[in-house]
């Protein structure tokens, strides 16, 4: 049936003199919209506004219509439909967890564990911090990020022009050149003509590489997600545990129970072999053990500072501390990779430059000698 809202529909079906017991939203082609226009601050910045009303003394359902106001599209048909349902007798959490696309598992336990404590408002705007901390982070990953990409693909489009239109042209003057050529011109021309002649195979091998590696790491997820926790000095380990540290402590702060913060904490970190980890984990603690001894994939440092905030019952202000000093390791190694990765590409560029040169000036070096 089609209705303005769930009042709506419960009045109709009344009409009919039928007792309604429960409704179910569709909502198949709202999730094909929200594809279309998904918005990263839409959730860090709508649960702050949430936060700052409802920490003011505004009910729920008026902040909501306030908040909704201030959006367009899908998701103020959304926060509309949150609001209507709400007025309707049904539980925040589980409005919410009707639009996963947008609200996570761990949005959705916290805001249960704020219900049934009353501490909605207090929660909301840790999540809200938590939430914007989570797009600080992002962020800078995707800066720094951005100059080495950019700094990659300017340099195979301008290798590719010089391999496949400069170079052939220049490298004619020495066709009918008499005695042998450099090794190194030999080997630009091979070059040359290979960019030239076979590019449409240069494509479908990097074609095929490319679906071929992404096929084995989604096969092999976990396999190649505990061989990057071995690097040394790898950046991404300090992202894990400070995903993780991250999410425990908010979660902790939150009232959740500790099988339930291990599950939702796991899937914050984005590397299935210590997801795996801390799923083993949550069983061994299920079974009675402390969560440090339960732990495995982690740095001695790191459960140090779980076994101590077991023992002094101040688990959530550890995590805490541990995930500052991780994130500041993994800011650390960020700057430091990239103040790397820019002379790196300078001397590689320079290489190829130097390599291009010689093989130009050599032959005629040679040819200069045998006019002289």
């Amino acid at each position: 049936m089609e209705a303005a809202g769930l009042h709506d529909a419960i009045a109709q079906v009344k009409a009919q003199k039928i007792l309604p017991t429960n409704f179910v939203e569709a909502t198949g082609r709202k999730k094909k919209k929200l594809f279309s226009e998904r918005d990263e601050t839409f959730l860090p910045n709508m649960t702050r506004q949430l936060s700052i009303l409802i920490s003011s003394g505004v009910p729920l359902m008026e902040a909501l219509h306030s908040v909704a106001d201030e959006y367009q599209g899908y998701y103020r048909e959304m926060l509309m439909a949150i609001k209507e349902r709400l007025s309707g007798g049904a539980s925040f959490y589980r409005v919410l967890q009707d639009y996963g696309q947008v609200f996570s598992d761990y949005y959705v336990h916290m805001v249960q564990a704020g219900e049934a404590s009353g501490t909605l408002d207090t929660v909301l705007i840790k999540l809200a911090d938590f939430l914007e901390h989570l797009g600080r982070v992002r962020g800078k990953i995707r800066s720094a990020m951005i100059y080495p990409i950019l700094m990659m693909g300017v340099s195979i489009v301008v290798l590719s022009f010089l391999f496949t239109f400069v170079i052939p042209k220049i490298v004619r003057i020495f066709a009918d050149a008499k005695g042998a050529l450099p090794f190194i011109t030999v080997m630009l021309i091979v070059i040359s003509n290979v960019f030239m002649k076979y590019w449409w195979a240069i494509l479908g091998i990097l074609a095929v590489a490319f679906w071929s590696v992404r096929r084995y790491l989604r096969g092999h997820r976990e396999k190649v997600d505990r061989f990057l926790l071995k690097l040394p000095g790898n950046l991404l380990q300090s992202l894990y545990y400070a995903r993780f540290a991250r999410t425990m402590e908010v979660l902790l702060g939150a009232g959740l129970p500790m099988l339930t913060v291990l599950k939702l904490s796991s899937q914050s970190i984005g590397n299935r072999a210590l997801e795996a980890d801390i799923l083993r984990a949550g069983g061994k603690v299920a079974e009675g053990q402390s969560l440090a001894s339960s732990l495995q994939g982690f740095p001695s440092v790191f459960i140090q500072l779980v076994a101590t905030g077991e023992k002094t019952g101040r688990l959530a202000e550890t995590m805490k501390r541990a995930a500052l000093s991780y994130e500041e390791e993994f800011s650390r190694k960020v700057d430091g990779a990239v103040s790397i990765f820019e002379p790196a590409m300078i001397i590689a560029m320079s290489l190829v430059v130097c390599f291009i040169v010689l093989a130009v000036l050599l032959p005629i070096f040679q040819m200069n000698q045998l006019v002289k």
